[in-house]
């Protein structure tokens, strides 16, 4: 499985965080490619060969908007397989598409029932377009014109908090951000809910998580103890449990299913 993290292109940088593709050309039996959760709504293209597909759900739709996941997202997928998925930041979700956060919070809706992309025939497009270059054409232009069609309001409090638990890698105390942004607990938990929909703290365990899975991907694997403890995780004990909780997999069952995939 080919996978490619891309920039996005200066115009949609300030409501795209990145945009990741995974394609294989090979034609293979039904495979699961988990989306595992990592703080960032997204809008996801699949393209895949739905006569081939098993056990998964055979009605699967090509153009979703996914909201926060804390369970990894399962894309049953056999054939030849692309899956373009841009990552959104999450404080742009409700001004973007007019959803509370957390409607869609462990649920994806069919993007090309909505709006510009209904007006628009975005779905018909990318399913019919015959290069990754034209797909990503087209997801670029849909998000610079939903951009362009929409008033976005953001209390600005919100990106500042997202960002610095980011960079602290879910480890901050939410108590000292509190005190930075001169807010209550209480409000902080509000911010959240409504527009990135998930609480504080379960946001900072998701992208603790996110950083040691991450590294642990750098690594090969090897090394849990390390990386637990560059993490912020007590023992490596804690990272399985974590790892568990997210991706429903132990880290060994996770890099045997990733091996799995062709390339």
């Amino acid at each position: 499985m080919k996978v490619q993290t891309l920039a996005p292109p200066s115009p949609i940088a300030a409501i795209v965080s990145h945009i990741v593709v995974l394609e294989s050309n090979s034609v293979f039996d039904e495979a699961v490619l988990p989306l595992i959760a990592n703080g960032y709504p997204s809008v996801t293209f699949q393209l895949t060969d739905p006569s081939r597909i098993l056990t998964g759900e055979k009605k699967s739709y090509p153009l979703v908007l996914y909201g926060q996941n804390t369970k990894p997202i399962q894309l049953h997928a056999a054939g030849e397989i692309a899956v373009i998925a841009y990552f959104l930041y999450p404080w742009l979700l409700p001004s973007l598409f007019g959803y509370s956060a957390s409607e869609l919070t462990d649920q994806g809706i069919d993007l090309s029932l909505c709006g510009p992309a209904r007006e628009s025939n975005l779905k018909e497009q990318l399913l019919n377009s015959p290069s990754r270059e034209d797909r990503l054409r087209l997801m670029d232009d849909y998000i610079l014109r939903l951009s362009r069609s929409r008033k976005i309001v953001t209390d600005e409090r919100l990106p500042y908090a997202i960002r610095t638990i980011r960079q602290h890698r879910g480890t901050l105390l939410l108590g000292d951000l509190q005190k930075e942004l001169f807010v209550t607990e209480r409000t902080l938990q509000r911010l959240f809910g409504e527009t990135v929909g998930l609480t504080p703290k379960l946001y900072s365990r998701i992208c603790q998580f996110h950083a040691a899975l991450n590294q642990l991907g750098c690594h090969g694997f090897s090394d849990m103890t390390q990386v637990a403890f560059d993490n912020g995780y007590a023992d490596q004990s804690h990272l399985i449990r974590a790892f568990k909780e997210f991706t429903n997999l132990s880290p060994l069952e996770y890099r045997r299913l990733a091996q799995q995939f062709p390339a």
